[in-house]
This record gives C-alpha cells, structure tokens and sequence, in this order.
C-alpha cells in the first residue's frame, strides 16, 4: 500500500479531542481546559468528541472500545475536523483497533497526533490505512502545561502540521529539558514553578550515519503489540523508542524482547529519547550501558537522551519521514528531516 501524507493545517482549522485510552480529564479538569485554551489561542478551532464532550469515563478508560473507536471514527467523518489529537495516553488504545474503518481513515487523511498508549493506533493506522501519523504532543500533555503550553513543543508541533514545503530541515536538541513532575490534584502543577536542565543534547553510543525513514514508539506500547498484524515494518529503518516508566529491569526485559524477535538485526539505525522517570533499582550501571549490553555490537548509529518523549519539551515527528542521522562524536548528532510530514 502506497503511504500518503495528512493534509496539512492552517489558522482556522479544527482539531478534533478524543480519548482513547484514560479518562485524564476527571483528575484535572481545569488543566484540560488550558489545553483547549492553548490550542485555541494558536489560531485553532477546536471541537470535543463524543466521550470528551461530556468527559465520560469508567474507571481507567474513557469508554468501552467500541465507544471509544466510534468517537473517533465520528471526528474523522465530521468534514468540519481537519486534524485530531488525543487527549492522553493510558494503557488501552489497542482496543479500538477492532473497531476502526481504516479505509475511511486513509480516505480523509487527517492529521492524527499523540503520543505513549497512543502508539498503538499509529501503528495500526500506519499498517492498514497507509496513513502516515504525527508522533507529538497530547492535549493535556503538553498543550495543557500552565499557563501557555511547553513553548518548543508547540513550535515544533506547529512547524510539523503547517509546513507542506517539502525542503528538507534540521532537529536541533531543545537548550533546556524537564521530567519535573508536578502534582495534578493540589494546584502544584500551576504553583510550584517547573524545574528545568540544561540539554547537553543527543548521546553516540555508536557512531555512523544513515539515510533512511523513521517509525517512533513507545517502548513498553511496541512491545505489547508484537505478535499483532499491526506490528510495524522496520526492516531498514530507523526506529525511535522512548518511554515514560524506566525501571531498568522492566527495561531490559522490553529492550530484550525486540532483541530476540531479532528487530536491533533489521534495523540500520536507533534513537532512544530521554525517559521521563529512570530507576535504577540498584544497579551499578546506566541505562545506555544496559541498552548497549541487550543489543550488543552494531555498524548503525546509535543515539540516546533524545527530545522526542515524555519529557519536555519533545519534537514532533512524521512515522515513515524520511531523514538523515549523523552521529559523529558523543552529542555531535545531526537529525535532517528530508521531505516534510504533511501536504
């Protein structure tokens, strides 16, 4: 199946919210409202799905599946959308696989952006609709950021939606990067100002360069979908993993699978982004040192603590763009976007 690109965006347009996953807005309402305020204030028209609407929830999920998948199969008809967003991740996006029309999908071709859980529908997306999706930013998460949103988030998102040039363009390593958690339920998160890093920039654990498209995943969500007819094409790609939870023995355990399943052999290239909360549990060694020791020895380039994750800010990035990485000397890398996302 041919891929396509999304149609692009412009001051105006609509985005549509749905929650696929976690009903987030019941634990934070007033920071899901920034969100919408955020992305209406960059010029945007946005319209709440079905379950968003009246912030339906069940406990851990919005909806059942179905329920789910027909909110967004709703904003996907709805000719007044022009692009949809999720409102978070969670745990559960996949059950909506089942229920989506891919061949609707592929003939609207409307932007689709999120991030984490929401992996699952990229790549499905990606596999049976030959749509090419944004790997971005979510409504709550950073749109909703008190008070404006995360500023390089949404200046790469914006950059990603609207540039239909096609000329090629560089990601560069944001000057400054936070995993500053905030609590939602005492006023923290609009309170107690973020605390913020200087960026070193992006890590060569391997040097070398390629030309060659990129698929992006969360970790622990790539994982969970291997065995599935939606499990991505990666043979001669770069693939992006990033992850949230970073415990490193759950770590090695995922890093281990995709070894086994023989994915770090098909390869030519792997960029994995800053984790928002590593733990070490004890051991004497760091997380590059535990990705080097899984995937042992490899002619690809190999970068870490990349911008593109859950932690702030993160670039957007197209599934199946084509880009350069160069990785020459320890945070030397170069990343080129080659054609842009949308047309």
């Amino acid at each position: 199946m041919k891929l396509l690109k999304p149609n692009k965006l412009k001051k105006g347009d609509t985005i549509g919210i749905f929650t696929p996953s976690s009903p987030a807005y019941k634990a934070n309402e007033e920071l899901f409202l920034n969100g919408v305020k955020n992305i209406e204030d960059l010029g945007f028209k946005v319209k709440l799905g079905s379950l968003t609407s009246k912030r339906s929830s069940e406990g851990y999920r919005s909806a059942g599946p179905k329920e789910r998948a027909d909110e967004f199969m709703d904003l996907i008809k709805d000719d007044e959308v022009d692009a949809l967003i999720s409102t978070i991740g969670g745990m559960n996006s996949s059950s909506m696989i089942p229920y989506l029309d891919f061949d609707l999908i592929r003939e609207k071709k409307k932007i689709f952006c999120g991030y984490s859980d929401v992996t699952s529908l990229h790549l499905s997306i990606l596999k049976f609709s030959g749509l090419k999706t944004l790997y971005g930013p979510a409504l709550m998460t950073w749109f909703g950021e008190y008070p404006n949103g995360i500023e390089g988030s949404t200046e790469s998102f914006l950059k990603a939606v609207t540039d239909d040039s096609g000329l090629s363009r560089e990601l560069t390593p944001f000057s400054k990067w936070s995993n500053h958690f905030r609590d939602w339920s005492n006023g923290d998160w609009k309170n107690l100002p973020r605390e913020w890093n200087k960026n070193k920039g992006w890590r060569v654990l391997n040097k070398g360069s390629i030309k060659a498209e990129i698929v992006v995943a969360n970790l622990n969500t790539l994982v969970s979908s291997a065995g599935t007819s939606y499990f991505p094409d990666i043979e001669g790609k770069i693939l992006l993993i990033e992850e949230m939870s970073a415990p490193y023995s759950r770590e090695e355990r995922s890093l281990r699978q995709l070894q086994l399943m023989g994915v770090f052999d098909k390869i030519v290239g792997l960029i994995m982004g800053k984790p928002e909360v590593p733990d070490t549990e004890g051991a004497p060694f760091s997380l590059d040192e535990l990705l080097s020791e899984v995937i042992g020895p490899r002619s690809y380039p190999i970068v870490t603590e990349f911008d593109c994750s859950h932690t702030v800010p993160m670039h957007t990035i197209g599934q199946r763009c084509q880009v350069e990485l160069k990785a020459e000397d320890d945070y030397a890398v170069q990343l080129t976007l080659l054609d842009s996302f949308v047309e």
